[in-house]
């Protein structure tokens, strides 16, 4: 399944969405040894310091990301290993803009019915990242666009919700566990939640510096699955860098 995406994939994009990221970098670097050359190579050392103080983090996050997105398995998606379907089961994929799994959720399960949901807001989700991936990338066949809040679904209609890399993006601690009420008023009983994600813990700091403050933490995760009335059946780390929870309703007996 890997074979569907291109080689160097998930760095490429990575740069392709937050290059202003990376002109501001080289432009901060430039200017560095501009005022070195005007000041003298006296301060070569200071200027050398702080180039690596701009750059290093930025090779270390793109390495990592260079493991995590294109040679990890991330995509044949090993959260779902030993999970079984029976014919003609229901399973939804929730994303923030960019859907990267829909494709290998249905190759994996092909025999299942595939909802796809979108919750990207224009006026809430303000990401110039997000905007220019929903550019590039055209939707899954069939994507619904939704609020974060309300799912067009039946209650207990889902065997399968799968939130990868998304939910982190619903910053509002009150939205967000409204958005997971509404996953579990989807999910059958013996349904499963599945959700991936970076956390904000010491290997994303390590891999990302201070771009790890964009995810959320273990105790956040942990509140917001409490408040929403599910309980965590296993938590997963496929990588360092990757979690997975999943999740089924709180009371459901296995």
């Amino acid at each position: 399944m890997e074979r569907i995406r291109k080689p160097f994939q998930g760095v490429t994009n990575i740069i392709r969405f937050n290059w202003h990221f990376y002109v501001l970098a080289a432009l901060l670097v430039g200017m560095i040894w501009i005022v070195n050359t005007a000041l003298g190579t006296k301060f070569t050392a200071y200027a050398t310091l702080l180039t690596g103080i701009i750059v290093l983090p930025i090779i270390v996050s793109l390495a990592v990301s260079i493991y995590v997105y294109d040679y990890s398995g991330l995509y044949t998606m090993p959260w779902l290993c030993g999970i079984k379907l029976q014919h003609g089961a229901t399973i939804i994929n929730v994303h923030a803009g960019l859907d990267e799994f829909s494709v290998f959720l249905r190759l994996r399960f092909p025999e299942a019915t595939l909802r796809v949901f979108d919750f990207y807001d224009n006026n809430k989700h303000t990401e110039v990242s997000i905007k220019r991936a929903r550019n590039a990338y055209p939707p899954f066949p069939g994507t619904t666009s939704i609020s974060s809040d309300t799912l067009p679904t039946a209650e207990s209609s889902a065997d399968l919700i799968l939130v990868a890399l998304a939910a982190h993006e619903i910053r509002n601690e009150q939205e967000r566990i409204r958005f997971f009420q509404e996953l579990k008023r989807t999910i059958k009983p013996e349904g499963l939640i599945i959700v991936t994600e970076h956390l904000r813990d010491l290997p994303n700091f390590l891999a990302y510096s201070i771009g790890f403050f964009h995810f959320l933490s273990g105790i956040s995760w942990n509140h917001t699955f409490s408040n929403s009335q599910l309980q965590i059946r296993q938590k997963l780390k496929t990588t360092p860098f990757i979690n997975s929870y999943i999740l089924t309703k709180n009371g459901t007996a296995y």
